[in-house]
């Protein structure tokens, strides 16, 4: 993985916000920013390598779903001010 494959966290957000807009419930977002960090990780970071693809997947699908949570708590935060 190159440094300039961590912008494929914010990709993985935007996915996320695209299943939550085609009716996924919000408590199974994590899931699938995981899900989708995984098949990332297969198909475009380690095509040739399944252990490593899953392995990087889950690490970008667990920090987008880290970055989408704390975006969220923080825009929660300011409203509630």
């Amino acid at each position: 993985m190159e440094i300039y494959d961590v912008a494929i966290i914010p990709l993985i957000v935007g996915i996320t916000e695209l299943f939550k807009m085609l009716g996924l419930p919000t408590k199974f977002a994590a899931v699938a920013a995981v899900i989708s960090g995984v098949v990332i990780g297969i198909v475009y970071v380690a095509p040739g390598d399944i252990a490593k693809g899953i392995f990087v997947g889950l690490s970008l699908g667990l920090a987008a779903s880290g970055l989408y949570s704390g975006v969220k708590n923080t825009v929660e935060g300011v409203k509630g001010e």
